[in-house]
């Protein structure tokens, strides 16, 4: 995804799956480097959302992303990881911690500008919590769109592969089934173009719910097929081998 070694490292481990590789190789630029830290706090911050492990590694990760933190942009990138770990926590059942996941976008919110780097991903993650936390799914549509928006005109494509999945989502619970299967499938093409293998047994089991019935089994042999390659990751597409709505 970059033409920097260090980047491509990170990302071929990151999109396999391996957090705690990844995180090391930004360890140490992490103990100076305001940039690298929140890096390797969101790396942390994600193993959390697809394995429900390591609570206590992405806090200490994002004190230290805190501490370091000299601007604006940092400070608004810092506290939009802390929401998202907060809402990791409530929407997976280990801890409710809406109330800090509200208070810590909103102090995101407040930090960085409208054009901000960050900012498509803060709104993504503020429709993340309209949809799942406050059950408002016109509000979560909104922020979807914004997100996209800005995530088009910043060219970040791993970011767009999310809207579209949840833009999908919102789709379908409307029964907008043309509307979600492209959606779904959009989100499915990017992951697989970018590589990014450990979204993408979620991504087939998500199109396998909005395909005509005769395509949904071999969409969701191939999701349990990589689910199983990727030792059980994401945990909870275990249950049934559909997404966990709230999740990636």
């Amino acid at each position: 995804m970059d033409d920097d070694p260090l980047d491509r490292a990170v990302w071929r481990l990151r999109s396999r799956g391996c957090w705690d590789d990844a995180a090391a190789l930004l360890e140490p630029h992490a103990a100076r480097d305001a940039a690298a830290a929140l890096r390797r706090a969101a790396l942390l911050v994600e193993r959390c959302m697809f394995t429900a492990t390591g609570w206590a590694a992405a806090e200490d990760a994002l004190r230290a992303a805190e501490a370091l933190a000299g601007d604006d942009d940092e400070r608004g990138g810092a506290a939009c990881e802390r929401g998202h770990l907060a809402y990791t926590a409530t929407v997976l059942g280990v801890r409710d911690r809406a109330d800090e996941a509200r208070s810590a976008l909103g102090r995101a919110a407040a930090l960085l500008a409208p054009a901000a780097a960050g900012r498509p991903l803060l709104d993504f993650r503020r429709g993340l919590m309209a949809e799942h936390i406050a059950d408002s799914p016109d509000s979560a549509r909104a922020a979807y769109r914004r997100a996209h928006a800005g995530a088009t005109a910043q060219g970040d494509t791993l970011l767009l592969s999310f809207t579209w999945r949840h833009l999908a989502g919102l789709a379908l619970r409307d029964g907008e089934l043309a509307e979600a299967r492209h959606g779904f499938a959009e989100s499915l093409r990017i992951r697989e173009e970018l590589g990014f293998l450990v979204g993408t047994a979620p991504a087939l089991a998500a199109l396998a719910d909005a395909v005509p019935e005769e395509d949904a089994p071999r969409l969701r042999a191939e999701a349990a097929r990589l689910f199983r390659l990727m030792g059980g990751v994401p945990t909870w597409l275990a249950e049934h081998l559909s997404p966990h709505p709230a999740a990636t």
